[in-house]
């Protein structure tokens, strides 16, 4: 069911160049708010000026995007930020479709649990390794290979692409705001998140949370004279427990095959400065689950209220509660609107290229850009190569062959949205 145009957009996918351009995006350790997380973006500015586009390429004005009183929340100190929008110059009357990507990955973590360095790519047979291999510069290359594909078969387009690259994705969405509020938008949107075969249509949100439980100091030699903030923060985590069960007992349909839809998760806990004595303050930190369709300060409520419910059954906690403070990212959650026609082509341009069962719709249970742009009026879904279950992990991966696939279903949705002449 391929037309001329799509069957040479296709024969002009360069599947040895795809290899090469994931493993030189690897190769660049673009931490969130580290320099390298800039010096890709100047790189991939390169790529698509050489591509044709017409490239923006701009450095955002922090400050002003900061006290933006809709600004998504950020974790990573940072002294800059760029943005990065590559459009092709050549369309009619067509629509404008978005391919965005972040570059930013999370930090590799314990290096002794990787086998070799996180960003020196390791290939073994079909699979390449590495920090950001799914996560998601494979992503960011089969966009750029679905862009070389159309340009190399001489393919003018009715409407346009845009390319939009975007850092600071990981603690919050700063690259995804700061692109829309200069101005850039489309008419759909494809994000090459890892979805491991599905279509996502939807994702949940997440807010960062801090609490902080009081203790009373003491020598840990007389420690029945002090309160230890550890003790005190046990009966806490027991009710944090509770309330995610709570959550997630009635999940939306397109979350329902997760086992956690809505997760509550405790990422860090800090107590104490010295290990002789009763520590009199913990502090932990982690992510409530924000479910389809509520409103982040409905579920910092539920947060709150909970706390507070187990502070005042606490014999200690009654007369000195913790405290709850909202720092780092706030993703809402996000959809694309009930059934909007974007994933059935993306599901026709799958069946044509690849044949086989039909690409499945789900939601997913974490926060991404997908809620920016969404929430910005632009139908949004998520298809790309990668499975997030290896995500953030020293277990990151993501196979060739399933690179190749992506980008081949990618070139032919992209023209069947955007249309040729």
């Amino acid at each position: 069911m391929l037309s001329d145009e799509e069957a040479a957009a296709l024969a002009a996918i360069d599947e040895k160049e795809l290899a090469r351009t994931l493993q030189e995006l690897i190769a660049v350790p673009s931490v969130t708010g580290s320099p390298a997380e800039s010096e890709l973006q100047h790189q991939l500015a390169g790529r698509l000026e050489w591509l044709g586009l017409d490239v923006d390429l701009w450095s955002m004005d922090l400050p002003a995007l900061f006290a933006d009183p809709d600004f998504p929340g950020a974790e990573a100190a940072r002294d800059e930020a760029w943005g990065l929008v590559g459009t092709t110059p050549d369309g009619g009357d067509g629509p404008t479709l978005i391919l965005q990507g972040h570059v930013d990955v999370v930090p590799p973590g314990d290096l002794t649990a990787w086998e070799g360095d996180p960003f020196v790519p390791r290939v073994t047979k079909d699979v390449v390794h590495g920090r950001g291999a799914c996560d998601m510069k494979a992503g960011i290359a089969a966009h750029l290979g679905a862009l070389a594909a159309i340009r190399s078969a001489g393919i003018r387009l009715r409407g346009r692409l845009a390319a939009h690259f975007v850092v600071g994705e990981e603690d919050g969405g700063l690259g995804a705001f700061g692109t829309l509020r200069r101005g850039h938008r489309g008419d759909a949107c494809f994000i090459s998140e890892p979805t491991a075969g599905a279509v996502v249509t939807a994702n949940a949100g997440a807010l960062t949370f801090r609490l902080a439980v009081p203790g009373r100091a003491t020598h840990g030699s007389t420690r029945d004279q002090g309160v230890s903030a550890v003790d005190a923060y046990l009966p806490l985590h027991r009710a944090l427990a509770r309330l995610e069960a709570d959550r997630n007992a009635d999940p939306d349909p397109l979350m329902a095959g997760h086992p956690i839809p809505y997760a509550l998760s405790v990422g860090t806990v800090h107590a104490g400065d010295w290990a002789s004595s009763v520590p009199d303050l913990l502090v932990a930190e982690g992510r409530l689950g924000v479910r389809l369709g509520e409103d982040p300060a409905d579920a910092r409520a539920a947060f709150e209220r909970c706390v507070a419910e187990a502070c005042a059954a606490d014999p200690w906690l009654r007369d000195h509660p913790a405290t709850v403070t909202w720092p780092g990212g706030r993703f809402a959650s996000g959809r694309l609107p009930a059934g909007h026609p974007l994933p059935d082509v993306l599901r026709g341009a799958h069946a044509d290229t690849a044949g086989g069962s039909a690409l499945p719709e789900r939601g997913a249970p974490y926060g991404s850009d997908l809620r920016l742009y969404a929430g910005d009026g632009i139908p949004t879904l998520q298809y790309g190569p990668g499975d997030v279950r290896v995500a953030h992990s020293p277990r990151e991966q993501v196979s060739l062959r399933e690179l190749v696939e992506v980008t081949r279903t990618l070139v032919v949705a992209v023209l069947r949205v955007v249309g040729t002449r």
